[in-house]
């Protein structure tokens, strides 16, 4: 696989019609000029020569100004990253492609004025061979080729002759240069280094559910994100209707990936946490549970009680219905307006919707009744029926609202409440772990934990339903609990999901067991299970030092297997004192520093303090996670807690064993511990005084 750089070249200028890179070159410079005229187009757009209608007007600018804002062109991201050459014109059993014909493959479509396309979106169906194509099944390809860019500029391109027998397969060093480039601000993009069998799981239908279950630097979370774009590319107007969401851990999470998507050009996905979804007005988390009673609060068997508890309020009625019209009265016996609401009962409703359909029903056998008399009543009369004064005092005490937060209020504490509808489905025990100490007297002034929020979501849904979306995405959903699945699952009911995830990584006392498991509280039991164990980020020595936790976290879980062998890239050392562990620690981010990208110095949330203080004073300013890196801030210090999801070139690990010690358990701690060793992308230094892990010798 040849590669070829500036220094390779004679002439690099854009006009030297022999040169290969120039020409590459000129293309770039003619498609940023395209990409601009396009979005000067946009730009010039008078919106009072279409609508005259102010509602429409906001509505159109507001689309323009997306529409802009999607045309920009980001100086150092790269337009097109690739370019294929099909072999064949278009056919019944040919790609779709034409003969001699090339199409440079880039983050976005661009088009010239005449209309012909300049750059292909990697998302449509003639780029998907540049993610799939190999020497055993070249899909119709006779060249691959990739360019490398320094900054924004195109500085060297790699062919890949797909179709020349005498050209062996060999590991593209521009995809491996990208892979490994250094990481300063927020998440970037992969579009370039799609590998198959994530491109596999990117392009897989809207109407599929997807979990995918990867180890460390597998790429499962930037798959998720491309999915989306691809979902939104290939069904616009669909999701444009139903909505995308994208769930993540915690807010530091959600501000490292949230560029992703809009540098593919995509800015109407929202991004939210667990909580963010479960926010209630009037309900303020300021409470925490002990565990003990955080595992009982979000197990499935939660949401048994609390439809007891929702459906406890509706009572049989044992007096008849008098309903006065005009001069004449019509009777319903108790029996009958019975039957009625047994009949809703048996229906399974949403509680408000058969507190809606009650009056309904009522006024219904009223009809029945005048007509028998003699009358000929229609639609507006039997409404008229159903807000009649005694219609309306018999649905509320028959079925009255229910408000989800003080029915939750009231559970957590009233004892015989509780037991009254956890009979058979808690234990004695469980019960008493569910009760405040102190009940609280109203809503605003309960001390909320998350955990309730997701109790009082369950039963808003129980009585009227939430609003589905198109398509969710879930990351790290492995440290979700039963109840919150159920929460994701309420915002896809008729949509679908991604979930990601790995095992491995679970670090809450509630985290998924199996991914059969949690796919069955999502309500998507459908879902393909796919599992990414091919590593891209971590060096496989630090991958393989970090493995050896997995016997003790997760059984019979396969190892990830990276494709990058970095020597040096892990240094295990331990240090004489506990004095001497924090001066040795702000040296090893010194440095770091020294390394271009970015450095993440993780350490157990309660050595956090006293190491910010230590870095202050050495002169080695430090970031918060979540915190945008710089050229000129690189240094960011990360509270073992928030590192999930993270990554760095180079991280600085402080005493492993507070961190595992900083957790209820020793296998809580120990996966926390994993999460902790797999975040760095180019170097890893662990440094200790205390005893490690039995398997970290």
């Amino acid at each position: 696989m040849p590669a070829h750089a500036p220094e390779d070249l004679h002439d690099v200028s854009p006009d030297a019609g022999g040169n290969p890179l120039a020409r590459e070159q000129a293309h770039l410079a003619a498609s940023r000029s395209a990409l601009r005229a396009m979005r000067e187009d946009v730009e010039s757009l008078d919106i009072r020569d279409v609508t005259a209608n102010w509602v429409n007007s906001l509505v159109l600018q507001a689309q323009i100004d997306d529409r802009i804002k999607a045309l920009a062109d980001l100086a150092h991201t790269p337009l097109f990253f690739g370019r294929l050459d099909y072999l064949h014109a278009p056919g019944a059993d040919r790609a779709e492609g034409a003969e001699g014909e090339q199409f440079y493959i880039g983050r976005r479509h661009v088009h010239d004025a005449q209309g012909d396309p300049m750059v292909i979106d990697w998302r449509a169906p003639v780029s998907q061979p540049f993610y799939r194509a190999s020497k055993k099944d070249p899909q119709d390809i006779g060249l691959r080729r990739r360019f490398g860019y320094t900054g924004g500029d195109l500085t060297a391109y790699e062919d890949e002759h797909l179709s020349d027998p005498a050209e062996s397969a060999a590991v593209s060093k521009l995809l491996q240069q990208e892979i490994e480039r250094p990481r300063v601000g927020p998440m970037r993009d992969i579009v370039a280094t799609i590998q198959p069998e994530q491109d596999e799981i990117v392009r897989s239908g809207l109407s599929g559910s997807v979990c995918v279950q990867g180890g460390p630097g597998t790429g499962k979370t930037a798959v998720g994100l491309h999915r989306v774009a691809y979902l939104l590319y290939a069904h616009r107007e669909r999701l444009a209707r139903t909505g995308t969401l994208v769930i993540g851990p915690n807010r530091s999470f959600l501000q490292y990936i949230e560029q992703v998507l809009p540098a593919l050009g995509e800015l109407e996905v929202k991004q939210a946490t667990v909580d963010d979804l479960v926010a209630r007005p009037g309900a303020e988390v300021r409470g925490t549970d002990a565990a003990a009673t955080a595992v009982v609060k979000g197990d499935a068997r939660m949401a048994e009680v609390l439809r007891r508890a929702v459906r406890s309020h509706v009572s049989l009625p044992d007096e008849p219905l008098m309903v006065v019209r005009g001069s004449r009265r019509w009777r319903i016996p108790a029996y009958e307006l019975a039957e009625i609401v047994t009949e809703l009962q048996a229906r399974d409703m949403r509680y408000g919707a058969a507190l809606a359909a009650l009056p309904q029903r009522i006024a219904h056998a009223v009809l029945v009744r005048m007509e028998q008399g003699g009358e000929a009543p229609d639609d507006r009369v039997q409404d008229a029926v159903a807000r009649n004064p005694a219609v309306k005092a018999a649905v509320k005490a028959i079925w009255p609202v229910v408000d989800p937060a003080k029915l939750v209020l009231r559970l957590l504490s009233d004892a015989e409440f509780l037991a009254a509808h956890a009979d058979g489905v808690l234990t004695a025990d469980e019960q008493k772990l569910l009760l405040w100490e102190k009940p609280f007297r109203s809503v605003k002034s309960a001390k909320w934990s998350a955990a309730d929020l997701v109790l009082i979501d369950e039963s808003a849904d129980l009585v009227e339903r939430t609003h589905s979306l198109g398509h969710v995405v879930v990351d790290e959903a492995q440290d979700l609990s039963p109840m919150q699945y159920r929460a994701v699952g309420r915002r896809c009911t008729t949509g679908s999901v991604t979930v990601l995830g790995d095992l491995a990584q679970g670090t809450t006392p509630w985290a998924t067991r199996s991914w059969a498991e949690a796919l069955g509280h999502l309500g998507k039991p459908e879902a393909v299970l796919e599992e990414l164990t091919a590593g891209f980020r971590v060096p496989r020595e630090v991958i393989a030092y970090a493995s050896r936790l997995l016997p003790a976290i997760a059984p019979g879980l396969a190892a990830v297997s990276s494709v990058r062998e970095t020597p040096g890239s892990l240094v295990v050392s331990s240090v004489a004192s506990s004095e001497d562990l924090t001066p040795a620690v702000v040296a090893a981010c010194r440095d770091a520093l020294r390394h271009e990208g970015s450095i993440g110095l993780i350490a157990a949330d309660a050595r956090i303090p006293g190491l910010a203080e230590a870095l202050s004073a050495a002169g080695l300013p430090h970031l918060s996670p979540g915190s945008e890196t710089t050229a000129d801030s690189r240094l960011t210090l990360v509270p073992a807690s928030l590192a999930k999801g993270l990554e760095y070139d180079y991280v600085v690990l402080d005493e492993p064993c507070a961190i595992v010690d900083g957790e209820p358990d020793e296998r809580t701690g120990l996966r926390r511990l994993y999460v902790a060793l797999t975040r760095a992308v180019s170097g890893l230094t662990v440094l200790h005084h205390a005893a490690l892990p039995p398997a970290l010798p």
